[in-house]
């Protein structure tokens, strides 16, 4: 199977779970301040973001539609979704053509929204905890550390995040840890075998069968 599991059952449920905030806590990060801190933003969102899901019906019922349209209008104009695609392709990004890397883009977040659409139905008593902020307000980059907390153990769930440029802009997303393992960092294992196989077509193509097989799954 192309995409492998790298966690036990139980660690895979838990893990899926916090990815589903994780990405669910990017939603909505226009409305704030630009000079909100970091850390500061992930708890409003992630606490904001945590009783919508919640209290939608669609949401928790999968509906692929409504999830995907959520992502394009609210979540996607607030992650650097480049950068974090280009770190998980490597080295092979940088010769990969303006069509190629579209390509990439498109079927990795098809790739990324279809996983966790599955787990949204299991969002119920969560909460999120918020560790202390590391390093300096004049940082670019800032690492935030937090907690799922519900039933169950806590779920570790970090995020990396850098200063978009400009005003107004805040931060914006590029890499996601969940229980130790870094998302960019994962997928970069499991794409630099397609690659150095295929080729960055091939890569294009796994990811695409992987998606519709996925589709016809549901």
């Amino acid at each position: 199977m192309f995409i492998k599991s790298i966690m036990n059952r139980r660690a895979m449920v838990q893990g899926l779970l916090a990815s589903v905030v994780s990405v669910a806590a990017l939603i909505g990060l226009t409305a704030h301040a630009a000079d909100e801190a970091p850390d500061v933003m992930i708890k409003h969102l992630s606490t904001d973001v945590l009783d919508n899901i919640k209290t939608d019906k669609n949401i928790k019922s999968g509906d692929l539609t409504k999830i995907i349209a959520l992502v394009d209008a609210k979540i996607m104009p607030n992650v650097n979704f480049q950068r974090m695609t280009a770190s998980a392709v490597g080295p092979a990004w940088r010769q990969a053509t303006p069509e190629q890397q579209k390509r990439l883009q498109d079927e990795f977040k098809v790739l990324l929204v279809r996983t966790y659409a599955g787990a949204l139905s299991q969002v119920s008593d969560q909460t999120i905890a918020v560790k202390p902020l590391r390093g300096s307000p004049d940082d670019k980059e800032a690492l935030v550390r937090t907690e799922i907390r519900g039933q169950g153990d806590p779920i570790q769930m970090d995020y990396r995040l850098e200063k978009a440029p400009g005003q107004g802009f805040g931060w914006k997303i590029y890499n996601l840890n969940v229980l130790g393992v870094w998302l960019v960092e994962n997928y970069r294992s499991q794409f630099a075998q397609e690659i150095n196989s295929k080729g960055i077509d091939g890569l294009i193509a796994a990811l695409a069968d992987r998606n519709k097989v996925n589709a016809k799954k549901g």
